[in-house]
């Protein structure tokens, strides 16, 4: 099993189920929630499919997470980076890969 795999699939479960719910609750459409609610559902299976502990499980998935949540934001919503956002990104990002890369005893 890929960690990475599961956990950008799982980014991208958690982005697009919020953006459903967010649709739906902006347009008034019940559906659209509900099925956003079910790919949340479908996030919390896929993020907790790699066999890590819990803690650092979810400190790396939420590197992943500000990655493609910001690639959402750009693509889809035209929202622009911001220098906070990129400084305060980039620190999350580091610290999501020494959670990677140190080894662990």
């Amino acid at each position: 099993m890929n960690v990475v795999f599961f956990l950008i699939l799982a980014a991208w479960l958690e982005v697009g189920g919020d953006a459903l719910v967010r649709h739906g609750l902006k347009q008034a459409r019940w559906p659209s929630v509900a099925l956003g609610a079910l790919v949340l559902a479908l996030y919390g299976l896929c993020v907790n499919l790699p066999r890590w502990d819990f803690g650092r499980l979810l400190g790396v998935y939420i590197a992943v997470f500000f990655v493609v949540s910001q690639f959402v934001a750009f693509w889809f919503f035209q929202e622009r980076l911001k220098p906070a956002t990129l400084v305060g990104g980039s620190l999350i990002v580091l610290g999501g890969l020494v959670l990677t890369f140190w080894r662990h005893s």
